[in-house]
């Protein structure tokens, strides 16, 4: 007869591929697994491991009791992420950016909105309104850390991008700042030449590399 432990582990386990785990992804209409319930499961096994290490002479109860504290912070998390991921998605629809999840990671891929000029660091009027839809989301969702990340082109000396790309970095979040996200949660960092979005023959004045990203990360993840 199996343990009680190792039956909670093994129905957390299949949780992952049953429809009881599984939403219907607005946007494609398809099956998936939510980033809550990966969580509670990731955490439950995690808790139940923990648990069972614990007191030899009540691993089955602490296994349990592990279990269901991983459970719960590991799909709260999830859930947190899930419902400002659908946010961002209705809010920034029109708007052209593509919302990217990355486990408990949003990325916002908004290099064909935040454009910038050859050694420029001047934001568009468009690419304000998009920040400023941003931040309505942001404001909501404030234990996520904002992570702003600016990047060059390869154009110029590589110490001037280093400088350039944390000025673009800083040009956005100080808009995100202005719509009412906390200083205290951007974290801004100048990438220069690093990760070109686009590598061609000539990427020295590609425009893609030229661009912003924002990172959005669960403060307690």
């Amino acid at each position: 007869m199996r343990r009680p432990q190792t039956m909670l582990v093994v129905a957390l386990a299949a949780c992952v591929g049953t429809a009881a785990c599984q939403t219907e992804n607005a946007y494609t209409g398809e099956k998936q697994t939510s980033k809550a319930a990966k969580g509670a499961v990731i955490g439950g096994l995690g808790g139940a491991a923990v648990g069972a290490l614990t007191n030899k002479n009540q691993r089955g109860k602490n296994a349990l009791i592990g279990a269901g504290i991983g459970a719960a912070v590991g799909g709260g998390i999830g859930y947190y992420m899930d419902r400002q991921e659908e946010e961002l998605r209705k809010e920034l629809r029109s708007a052209g950016v593509s919302v990217e999840r990355r486990g408990d990671t949003i990325a916002l891929n908004m290099q064909n909105d935040i454009l910038f000029g050859v050694g420029s660091s001047q934001l568009e009027s468009r690419a304000q309104e998009v920040l400023r839809a941003v931040a309505i989301v942001l404001k909501k969702y404030d234990d996520t850390k904002v992570n702003v990340n600016g990047f060059t082109d390869t154009s110029g000396a590589r110490t001037r991008n280093e400088e350039l790309s944390q000025q673009r970095a800083a040009a956005v979040a100080d808009v995100l700042a202005k719509n009412g996200v906390q200083r205290a949660r951007l974290n801004v960092r100048g990438m220069g030449e690093a990760n070109l979005k686009v590598a061609t023959a000539d990427n020295i004045n590609e425009a893609r590399n030229r661009r912003v990203e924002i990172l959005l990360e669960p403060t307690n993840g």
